[in-house]
C-alpha cells in the first residue's frame, strides 16, 4: 500500500511526489518524479518513466539529466538486465562466429571470474570505479597473472562493448580501467651450436623428426600436430598449414582439428631437408599402417602426418616429454616446445630471410609483430649492414 504527497518542487523543476511504501510490514519514502521519454510506435501512447531517489534534490538532479539527454538525443532507458543476465545473453547470441575454443575460454572467465565478483549488479549501474575495483582483486587476491587479467578484462569489455551498441549503456565502464603491466616473456632460442648439440642427439625416430620439422619450420605445436598428407605437396616442395589440433577444453571432450590461428592459412617452402623427413615419415607411417591391418584407426582425424603407430593422433604431452629428454641427451637446458618456433625464426632473420618471408613462414597478423617480438635480432642485423657499408666505402676510397 502507497500514499503519496505533493511536494513543491524549485520552480521550473515540475512537481515530485514523496511516496511512502509498505512492504512485508516494513515502511519505506521516498521521491519520485515521472518523465516522457516518447511515444508508442504502435498506439501513439506516451512512454513514461519514474525516477526515484531518497531525497527532493537528488531526484530534481536526476531528471534534469535525463530531460537533458531527451533533448539532445542521447537518453538510454536504464537496463533491467544483471550482468550475470547480459554476459549470458551475449555469448549465446552475439559470439556465433568465434572460434569455438575461443566461446569455450569466454564461457570460463564469466563463469570462473566475472559473474561471482559482478554477475548481480545491474548493467546501467556498473562503474568504472567497480571494474578497477574487480580487475585490482584478480591480481591482488586471486593472484592471477597480467595476461589472465587482460583476457578476463577483454571478455567483459567486448560484451560491454555490444551493450553500449544496442542501447542498454550509455558508455562502456570498462573503457577508462588501468590493467597489470604485462611483462614481456623472454624468447630462448637455441643458438647455432645449441641446434648442433641437439641434431646429434636425436635419432631417426618419429619423435626426433617432429622436434627436426618444427626446428626448420617453425610451425606452432598444434599447427604440427594437425598436419594432413594433402597438405604435403613433394612435387612443389610445399607445405600448406591449414589446421591445427586442439586439445580438449572441458572433461569428456576429444581432440579435434579447427582452422589456425587468426584464421589465416599459409603456405611454405621448407628445405629439402625437411621435404626428405616428411618422405621417410609417410614410408615408415605406410608399413605401420600394413602392420596394424584392422587395428589401424585414426580416431575420426584421418590423414595426419604424424601419428602413433596405430594411426591415432599424438597427444601434447608426449612431444614435449620427448622434447625435454633430447634436451637433457644434449646437455642443453630446458625449453618449451614453443621454444623451436622462435629459434627458427631467429635462425631465418640470421640467415637473411627478411622480415616480411618470415612474418608469412611463420603466420603471425603482421610484419610489424614480427619485428617487436625479434627486434633484438634485427638490431644485430642492422649493426652488421652497417658494417658492411662501412667496408664497402673503404674499398670505394
Amino acid at each position: 500500500m502507497a500514499k503519496a504527497n505533493k511536494g513543491r518542487a524549485p520552480q521550473g523543476a515540475g512537481t515530485i511526489r514523496k511516496k511512502t511504501v509498505t512492504r512485508k510490514g516494513k515502511v519505506y519514502t521516498f521521491w519520485e518524479a515521472r518523465i516522457t521519454t516518447g511515444r508508442n510506435p504502435g498506439n501513439g501512447k506516451q512512454i513514461q518513466k519514474s525516477i526515484s531517489g531518497k531525497t527532493q534534490k537528488e531526484v530534481l538532479q536526476k531528471m534534469k539529466q535525463a530531460l537533458a539527454e531527451l533533448d539532445q538525443g542521447t537518453y538510454t532507458e536504464p537496463s533491467k538486465l544483471t550482468i550475470s543476465e547480459w554476459l549470458n545473453t551475449w555469448h549465446s547470441e552475439y559470439l556465433t562466429s568465434v572460434k569455438e575454443n575461443t566461446r569455450t575460454s569466454y564461457r570460463q572467465h564469466i563463469d570462473n571470474h566475472i559473474v561471482p565478483a559482478l554477475g548481480a549488479v545491474k548493467l546501467s549501474a556498473l562503474s568504472p570505479d567497480a571494474c578497477q575495483r574487480f580487475y585490482n582483486s584478480l591480481s591482488r587476491d586471486k593472484g592471477l597473472s597480467p595476461k589472465t587479467v587482460k583476457n578476463i578484462h577483454g571478455v567483459l569489455h567486448e560484451a560491454l562493448k555490444r551493450a553500449v551498441r544496442l542501447g542498454y549503456i550509455r558508455s562502456n565502464p570498462a573503457d577508462s580501467v588501468d590493467l597489470p603491466r604485462i611483462e614481456k616473456a623472454k624468447i630462448e632460442p637455441l643458438d647455432a651450436p645449441e641446434i648442433k648439440s641437439l641434431l646429434n642427439a636425436l635419432d631417426d625416430g618419429l619423435y626426433s623428426t617432429i622436434i627436426k620439422v618444427d626446428l626448420f619450420t617453425g610451425l606452432r605445436e598444434g599447427e604440427i600436430l594437425g598436419l594432413q598428407w594433402a597438405c604435403v605437396d613433394f612435387d612443389k616442395g610445399t607445405i600448406t598449414i591449414d589446421k591445427q589440433l586442439c586439445r580438449p577444453r572441458k572433461k569428456g571432450e576429444a581432440y579435434r582439428l579447427a582452422s589456425v590461428k587468426n584464421d589465416k592459412p599459409r603456405t611454405i617452402q621448407p628445405a629439402s631437408f625437411v621435404m626428405h623427413l616428411l618422405k621417410q615419415q609417410r614410408k615408415r607411417q605406410m608399413e605401420q599402417r600394413l602392420l596394424a591391418g584392422k587395428l589401424w584407426n585414426d580416431n575420426g582425424i584421418p590423414d595426419l602426418v604424424f601419428t602413433y603407430d596405430t594411426g591415432k593422433y599424438l597427444c601434447y604431452s608426449v612431444i614435449l616429454d620427448h622434447l625435454r629428454k633430447a634436451l637433457k641427451a644434449a646437455g642443453l637446458p630446458e625449453r618449451r616446445f614453443h621454444d623451436l618456433r622462435h629459434t627458427y625464426a631467429v635462425s631465418s632473420l640470421q640467415a637473411g630471410d627478411d622480415v616480411k618471408t618470415v612474418q608469412e613462414n611463420l603466420g603471425h597478423h603482421t610484419a610489424a609483430f614480427t619485428l617487436d617480438q625479434y627486434g633484438h635480432v634485427t638490431d644485430t642485423m642492422r649493426q652488421a649492414s652497417a658494417q658492411r657499408m662501412d667496408t664497402y666505402i673503404a674499398a670505394l676510397k
